[in-house]
């Protein structure tokens, strides 16, 4: 594993693995409200490019076992979700025309 926990061949995502490596939806959704559109997108260019074999690592695994680099590697791309719309189309951190509007889950899907 890398230093940041992440598996070997995944040295090059270390400089996000800090930033994005979280655990719930709600974690991710705050850091992309606290990022920046330069920071979202340094991260989101250099997930792109990686997602399928990110994916592809974590499929040789059971979701209910996940040894600890691949969890921190899913989370990776949980993230790179959470900012491919902001990158990708609205440019901006938040749902353009949306105000305050927020929506809170009662109940996190197992992973």
């Amino acid at each position: 594993m890398t230093a940041t926990g992440l598996p070997d061949g995944f040295a090059d995502l270390e400089p996000y693995a800090e930033r994005w490596c979280l655990a719930t939806e709600p974690e991710r959704y705050a850091a992309r409200l606290a990022s920046s559109m330069q920071e979202m997108t340094a991260f989101y260019d250099a997930m792109f490019p990686r997602v399928d074999d990110a994916m592809a690592y974590c499929d040789a695994f059971p979701l209910d076992v996940l040894p600890d680099g691949a969890r921190a590697l899913l989370q990776l791309v949980h993230s790179f979700v959470m900012v491919s719309f902001p990158v990708e189309v609205w440019k901006r951190p938040r749902v353009p025309d949306t105000g305050a509007a927020s929506l809170v889950r009662v109940i996190e899907p197992a992973l």
